[in-house]
């Protein structure tokens, strides 16, 4: 193996569409960016798998297997197997980073206990109350992009675990997005400054007053719609309302393209038409995908986890193994650590204000 390969676990069980889908994601990474960059230590039921590889050599070329006698379900509850998760599939995929023999980790498991187990072995970056599941979804014209945090770890969050999110979502612009100075907005039901909670009004007049100190640039309040506008490159919100966020943009994706498929079918015309602009609907398609942003990381810990759609497809986990290897290939963390030492004054700030 090439000293220079990336090194990747890779969650085989979880998902709802289970191994075949990942192997297909894995071989399809590989026809794509080639054998030499990435390395897969793959973790489950090495019996089925063993069985799956020998329909995918360029993918048993590439990987080591790893048995994982249990795996966790989808519906499984957090309190119940986060003490008995140590033999399972997801655990000892998340272990593998911990213990540095691989770089992320990549998972279409069960969101919950893949957030609660890679915080449990990862910990959290210094000066960061709780990571964020975050990822860049459509916006704007072009290539556009916007960051959003959180998609659903923290249901409920503080001033200060806001402050964080702030923080960890404009390291993330620079670095992946490649947004120097990001402008950055606190999702809010209107752009007033009386709208909104007791929380979110709290963080906005601190954020305001101390405009100039901060890393990014701070722009109030965001409104729904200001997401696919363009105007704004980082959205910090709730876990709660920003996993909602989530399900409405790629439900939006998904009826933009039935009603064109059901349009197109009622004309010749249409039909004649849509062949004039076949570049247009493929570049269209590749903009509101989801799955082409099906990974999404949660950031602020020390090690990277990737999570995927749990109905994933095999494009989709190519995608996320792709996502992988970028984030592996920046110096996010050591960032979001001096960034959070930056701004650690305001934060101070902040948690004084809370009690």
């Amino acid at each position: 193996m090439s000293a220079e390969k990336k090194i990747i676990s890779i969650d085989a069980m979880g998902g709802d569409k289970g191994p075949n889908a990942v192997l297909g994601g894995m071989n399809q990474f590989l026809y794509q960016n080639g054998e030499d960059k990435v390395f897969f230590r793959l973790f489950g039921d090495e019996k089925k798998l063993r069985k799956l590889l020998a329909k995918y050599p360029r993918v048993a070329r590439n990987c080591e297997l790893i048995h994982a006698p249990n795996a966790i379900n989808g519906t499984d509850k957090v309190r119940d197997v986060i003490r008995h998760a140590q033999d399972t599939s997801m655990y000892m995929a998340i272990k593998d980073v911990r213990e540095g023999k691989s770089a992320a980790v990549v998972s279409a498991g069960n969101t919950g206990i893949l957030m609660s187990l890679s915080k449990l072995a990862l910990k959290t970056i210094d000066g960061i109350s709780r990571p964020a599941i975050t990822t860049m979804l459509p916006s704007g014209g072009g290539d556009s992009r916007v960051v959003v945090l959180d998609l659903g770890a923290n249901v409920q969050c503080t001033e200060a675990n806001l402050f964080d999110f702030a923080v960890l979502g404009s390291v993330y612009a620079e670095v992946i997005g490649k947004m120097p100075r990001p402008k950055l907005g606190v999702l809010n039901i209107g752009e007033e400054e009386t709208k909104g909670n007791e929380t979110l009004q709290n963080l906005n007049k601190l954020l305001s007053a101390h405009k100039d100190e901060l890393p990014y640039e701070y722009i109030g309040f965001v409104e729904g719609n200001d997401i696919g506008g363009g105007n704004v490159q980082v959205v910090v919100t709730d876990g709660f309302t920003g996993n909602i966020v989530l399900k409405t943009v790629e439900g939006t994706a998904k009826l933009i393209k039935r009603v064109l498929v059901d349009n197109l079918k009622k004309s010749i015309l249409a039909i004649i038409g849509a062949f004039f602009l076949v570049h247009v609907f493929k570049r269209l398609k590749n903009k509101i995908d989801p799955r082409s942003y099906a990974g999404a990381t949660f950031l602020g810990l020390k090690g990277f986890a990737v999570k995927t759609h749990g109905n994933s497809d095999a494009l989709a986990f190519a995608n996320s193994i792709k996502y992988a290897a970028d984030l592996t290939g920046a110096n996010l963390n050591d960032l979001i650590k001096e960034r959070a030492q930056s701004v650690a004054k305001i934060r101070e700030e902040i948690i004084a204000q809370e009690e």
